[in-house]
């Protein structure tokens, strides 16, 4: 790449000139990742674009080189100094971290996973669920739960081998559960890790296996567990018991259980938070007359006065009869519920006669529309079922 056709620094990496060290470290990351040689073999345009990501970054994450080519650009590395036909002087230049992450990524992420399985570490989680009520989710609830977990082995003592003999040191890794590997990068060999693929990053060998555990070193078995289940939890929260999950390698602790909580839907309440709410029906009487509904709540019924007059729909708040909060059981949200006026489907013929005779003294609303029509028609000038109902406009006579 000729001097006058270099890219601007900032531009390759495609940061601001005000970009801080992270920035400029977090986007050469991502150039590096995908332009690797590694990564692309036999490209050579690719190669290119990370030969020039790696001299812009080995320029903007050092302090003084950046502030020269901030002052005076690529000029300013002219000369013996770096950029002449000899290539770019790379010295300095800290790829550590960044190189160790690639290769990492490009080999399944062997070289932590080794290390963590060589020294003490926890055990991985264990998943599961349980379904409850709704009325279980409110007030909390013991449960019991089976699951098929794994224990050390008690013939071998967990070291997988048969009893009366011992793991062996691995003679490939010397112990340590990993192995160094050079590889050939742009800029020269480069020192890495992996697993050992001997003995999966355990440092042992087993030659003779326990014939319990065929050499794992643990036994399954069905176990009981019981699950405390708190008050106010919520569909799809979990509840942590710890150190009930897989065991830890190499002497560490257990994983935890995770245990996800399904709520069932109730047949009359919603939950909104640790909010209630449920509709109450009542009749027409108790509507206009007022009078005594019953409501339903978690904590039981209650007898609830309606005042004369109440409408359809109307909202009304019951203190402290929603759900716990999880994190104070003794404070609790609020139940609403909704009045609503029920209409019967079924009425006898007395009943019927009766609601007519009300319904003269309350206006005659079930003779209305007909009055109307007796009394000048619509307000557009048509009788009844006229025109725009159906119907036809008076016809004007020879005289009007």
């Amino acid at each position: 790449m000729a001097q006058e056709q270099k890219r601007d620094y900032y531009e390759v990496l495609g940061v601001a000139k005000g970009a801080s060290e992270d920035e400029i470290k977090k986007a050469y990351r991502v150039l590096a990742k995908k332009y690797h040689p590694d990564a692309n073999p036999g490209d050579a345009t690719a190669a290119e674009k990370f030969k020039e990501a790696s001299e812009a970054y080995a320029v903007l994450s050092d302090p003084e080189k950046r502030r020269q080519y901030d002052q005076f650009g690529h000029s300013a590395f002219d000369g013996a100094g770096g950029f002449g036909a000899g290539g770019f002087d790379f010295s300095g230049a800290d790829f550590g971290d960044i190189f160790g992450d690639i290769f990492g990524d490009f080999f399944g992420g062997a070289r932590r996973s080794g290390a963590a399985r060589n020294t003490p570490s926890k055990g991985p989680n264990i998943r599961t669920s349980v379904r409850i009520t709704f009325l279980e989710a409110v007030f909390g609830v013991e449960k019991e739960l089976e699951l098929t977990l794994k224990d050390p082995c008690p013939k071998c003592k967990g070291t997988g081998a048969k009893p009366g003999t011992t793991p062996e040191t691995c003679t490939k890794c010397g112990g340590k559960g990993q192995v160094v590997f050079t590889q050939q990068s742009f800029f020269g060999t480069v020192r890495n890790v992996q697993t050992c693929p001997d003995c999966g990053g355990t440092g042992k060998m087993i030659r003779e296996k326990c014939p319990d555990c065929r050499g794992t070193g643990y036994i399954a078995s069905r176990k009981k567990i019981q699950v405390s289940i708190p008050a106010g939890i919520d569909n799809g929260q979990s509840v942590r018991i710890r150190e009930k999950g897989e065991p830890g390698f190499n002497g560490g602790p257990r994983g935890d259980l995770l245990v996800e909580v399904i709520v069932s839907e109730h047949p009359i309440f919603q939950r909104d938070g640790y909010n209630i709410y449920s509709a109450v029906p009542m009749s027409y009487a108790v509507a206009a007359l007022g009078g005594t509904v019953l409501v339903d709540t978690v904590d039981g019924r209650i007898a609830y006065d309606v005042k004369p007059g109440t409408p359809t729909d109307t909202r009304v708040r019951l203190r402290g009869k929603g759900v716990p909060s999880l994190r104070d059981k003794n404070v609790r949200g609020d139940h609403y519920i909704s009045l609503t006026v029920q209409v019967p489907d079924k009425l006898s013929k007395e009943a019927k006669d009766l609601l007519r005779q009300f319904d003269e003294l309350t206006g005659d609303s079930l003779h209305a529309a007909a009055q109307a029509g007796d009394t000048g028609g619509n307000p557009d000038g048509t009788e009844p079922g006229g025109k725009g109902s159906g119907g036809k406009k008076k016809k004007k006579g020879f005289f009007g």
